[in-house]
Parts: C-alpha cells; sequence; structure tokens
C-alpha cells in the first residue's frame, strides 16, 4: 500500500536503520523525523524521552499517516514503547529486540556485551530483552555518553574519539565478551574505532538490519508492503525532517545516510505541543 512507514529518532542516529529499511524495501514510502531540536535523548530524564517519543510517533501517524512506525533509537524505545503500542493502532516497531536476537545468535562464547546511552543502560531493557531470548549468555553493560554528541557534529573519528572509546569500553574488554552489541543506533556511525579498540577477535553487532528485517516481515504478514499491490520497479518516496537546524540536518544527514538525502523539511510537532501545553 502507499502509505509511508514512520521512522523516528532523536537526531541522526536512525538513518543507520532508514538505509537498511531503504536498501530492504525500495518499492516503499518513507518518513523520517529527527529530533534535533531536542538531542540528545540519553542524558535526558525517561519521563521526558517517553513525551517527546509519542508527539513523534502521534506526528508520523496522524499528520502523514504512516501505516507502521520504527522507533528507530534505544533511548526512546526503553522509555515508551509499551506506551506507543498501547496507543497507536498501527504496527510499532522497536530496535532493541531484534538486536538482543542477533546478539545472542553471534555469540560462540556466551560472554556478550551491550553498549548504549546512559539512559538505555540504566532502564535495562536489554538485560530484559536478552532474557527473554533464552539463550544462557553472560552480559556486560556499558553507558557511552559522548559517543552520541560526536557523531551529530559529524565528527566520528580522531584521537578524540579513540581515547574517550577506550574508556568507556573498557569494563567490556575486560569482560571478554566475543560479540558486541551496538545498543544506540548512532553508534555503528564509530564502528570502525570502537572495533579497533575491541580487537579483531569481537563481532560487532548492529541493530539496524536485524530491524529491518523485523519490519519486512510484520508487514509482510499484515499484507501491508508496498512490493505487494504496488507497479514493478516502483521506487518508494523518502522524506526527511528534523525539529532542529534543517541545513545541518541536510548537510550531515547526506553524508552519513547517502544521496536519498538531498532534501529536509521542518518538523514543527514539538512547537504545537509546546503551544498546546
Amino acid at each position: 500500500m502507499s502509505a509511508p512507514i514512520g521512522v523516528f529518532d532523536s537526531g541522526f542516529g536512525g538513518l543507520t536503520v532508514a538505509r537498511a529499511l531503504i536498501d530492504l524495501l525500495p518499492a516503499d514510502d518513507f518518513v523520517y523525523i529527527g529530533d534535533t531540536g531536542r538531542y540528545p535523548y540519553g542524558s535526558k530524564p525517561l519521563d521526558a524521552v517517553r513525551g517527546y517519543a509519542t508527539e513523534l510517533a502521534r506526528s508520523l501517524v496522524h499528520e502523514y499517516g504512516a501505516k507502521a512506525i520504527v522507533v528507530a533509537c534505544n533511548t526512546a524505545t526503553a522509555a515508551g514503547l509499551d506506551d506507543l503500542r498501547h496507543e497507536l493502532d498501527v504496527p510499532v516497531i522497536d530496535v532493541i529486540t531484534p538486536g538482543a536476537r542477533a546478539l545472542v545468535r553471534a555469540t560462540t562464547t556466551g560472554r556478550v556485551g551491550v553498549i548504549g546511552t546512559v539512559g538505555t543502560v540504566r532502564s535495562g531493557a536489554y538485560v530484559r530483552a536478552v532474557a527473554e531470548t533464552g539463550v544462557p549468555v553472560s552480559l556486560t553493560s556499558a553507558a557511552c555518553p559522548g559517543f552520541v554528541e560526536f557523531v551529530e557534529r559529524g565528527q566520528t573519528t580522531g584521537d578524540e574519539v579513540t581515547v574517550l572509546a577506550e574508556r568507556l569500553l573498557a569494563p567490556i574488554v575486560q569482560a571478554d565478551v566475543d560479540t558486541l552489541l551496538l545498543g544506540c543506533t548512532h553508534y555503528p556511525f564509530i564502528a570502525r574505532t570502537i572495533s579497533d579498540v575491541m580487537g579483531p577477535a569481537v563481532t560487532l553487532v548492529s541493530s539496524a538490519d536485524e530491524t529491518a528485517f523485523a519490519v519486512r516481515r510484520r508487514l509482510g504478514d499484515a499484507g501491508l508492503l508496498a512490493e505487494r499491490g504496488g507497479p514493478p520497479h516502483r521506487v518508494g518516496s523518502r522524506r526527511f525532517l528534523s525539529s532542529g537546524d534543517v541545513d545541518v540536518f541536510r548537510d550531515l544527514g547526506s553524508r552519513l545516510l547517502g544521496p536519498e538525502l538531498d532534501h529536509t523539511e521542518q518538523w514543527l510537532g514539538h512547537m504545537r505541543s509546546t503551544r498546546e501545553a
């Protein structure tokens, strides 16, 4: 069907999920909102993040006609996923469950790690998601404040990033894990530095591809995929919105995502909510 898939994140990190979705589901339309006017989410109270997530999801459904919502932000997933699924009458797909499943499939030693924002790690969402897989593993978690800010500035390599990574990843290195889940959609952009610090024996797992597969399964089961009823070789439309500076979002976003992000619109949902309050 022609209704778009709605995707939101605190900023640029969810573009890793958008890239995977565009590649896997090229016939579908997408609307992406990056809440750069209020990022980063990871250090904010979960109640505040829950409110942001609700505003974004409602906007995608009611203003843009989204047939499904992808919460491409681990912190927002940890804060408000259950509320969104209860409120909205469209499928809501998260990034935490697919990531946890991919993590336990990839390990050979049973010693695994996950890194994320302070809010995500503090919430215990990945501990619960890994436990729900039923696979007996030893999980070590670490919060990595600062990674998101580097990505949002477009600084994905360099000495500053490496020094911070060495400090924050020390508990994961000491745990001798063989698999590490990048539990924030921003982190794949600095995966090279993370891999250098962790060493070649550690497999990095990103939830982006797994989330895209989960979206395809969910929408396919519901008969909502565009290719089922659309013309052959259809290429879907892509709309990108930002609650912050649209020029900055377009310039950095196009370098991170690719040529699909050649235009950015202003999202004013948070301003409307503030006025209504």
